[in-house]
């Protein structure tokens, strides 16, 4: 046989060192993730905040989220589930979904670090509505991604963390970053993902975008297909819009509640409870949790096992009795 050099050697396997588990796994980044938790040397404890968006298969989550060493830390956080309370009917997981997903969260935050009087954002009064355009204030060398800077407080500065979704043009991750930027966090971002954009005449039309965050594209989809079952005599626009229709929800009423949506965010933007949920298991007079049953002991185990040896037991003997009886009457016969 002739020689063959070895490639790797043992020295080579003593110091391989796996990767994170999360990396292995395949669902963090940590290219992107350095980038946004690395802090400034010269900026003790100054924690950088991202709004993480991530789209479920049911809803849309958004949270802004400070780490440390020992472990993130959620500032605020919003689900669109939750914008049931707030007067949403159907529809938690498309692009107007996500934007008001984003205004809740972007509120919520600025409550919390004490900013909710100072950056109200876009679409706070009639007067200024929401129009899809991108607000900033320069300051110096600075630009402020706000509609106005307060004298007093600079804004809260918040990066987006998409995870690994793709940022493809018009994702409903950017709706999330759209919302959070209404409410009046200061978010870096341009026009360029945005709904509206074009990349080959590199125009940006905000009136597109405007009619996503209202849902006029699921107005418009409706409207066709309410259209086609009215001529063919189907049933396409209940089949697809199942929830909308048994909400009472119809193409025309789409945007009016959207609206309500956002004014009741704007007025009352906290959570349904006002502790947490580990605080309020806590003070539970009463236990909901399954409770199992006690470990029997040694003895007790042996006398049900004896129970059960006795119960075949006794099944065996009335089986021979019965055995026995047929054989007499068969002898008798």
């Amino acid at each position: 046989m002739p020689f063959v050099k070895k490639q790797k050697t043992n020295a080579y396997y003593s110091r391989y060192q796996v990767k994170f588990r999360r990396r292995r796994a395949g669902v963090t980044d940590y290219y992107q993730r350095k980038r946004l938790v690395k802090q400034a040397k010269n900026k003790y404890n100054a924690a950088k905040y991202r709004l993480v968006a991530r789209i479920t298969n049911k809803q849309v989550i958004a949270q802004v989220v400070y780490s440390t060493i020992a472990g993130d830390h959620i500032l605020a956080s919003a689900y669109s589930l939750e914008l049931e309370r707030f007067g949403c009917k159907a529809g938690f997981k498309n692009y107007a979904a996500a934007y008001a997903t984003g205004l809740l969260c972007g509120r919520r935050a600025l409550k919390k670090v004490g900013l909710f009087e100072q950056y109200t954002g876009v679409g706070d009064d009639e007067e200024d509505e929401v129009t899809g355009e991108i607000m900033s204030v320069s300051f110096g060398k600075r630009t402020f991604y706000v509609d106005e800077l307060d004298e007093d407080r600079r804004p809260l500065r918040v990066n987006l963390d998409v995870g690994l979704a793709r940022t493809s043009l018009g994702a409903k991750i950017f709706g999330v970053l759209k919302g959070a930027s209404d409410a009046g966090l200061d978010i870096p971002h341009n026009h360029k993902k945005f709904p509206g954009y074009d990349p080959d005449e590199k125009e940006y039309d905000a009136s597109v975008h405007k009619e996503l965050i209202f849902a006029e594209n699921i107005a418009e989809y409706m409207r066709i297909l309410e259209q086609e079952d009215e001529e063919s005599g189907t049933k396409t626009l209940e089949e697809r819009f199942g929830s909308y229709v048994k909400a009472g929800v119809g193409a025309d009423d789409l945007e009016e509640m959207w609206l309500a949506v956002h004014k009741a965010i704007r007025e009352d933007p906290s959570y349904k409870h006002a502790e947490s949920k580990k605080e309020r298991e806590k003070n539970a007079t009463h236990d909901k949790k399954y409770q199992h049953p006690r470990r029997k002991t040694k003895e007790e185990r042996d006398a049900s096992i004896q129970a059960k040896l006795d119960k075949i037991a006794a099944m065996e003997e009335s089986e021979d009795e019965d055995e026995d009886d047929e054989e007499e009457e068969e002898d008798d016969e």
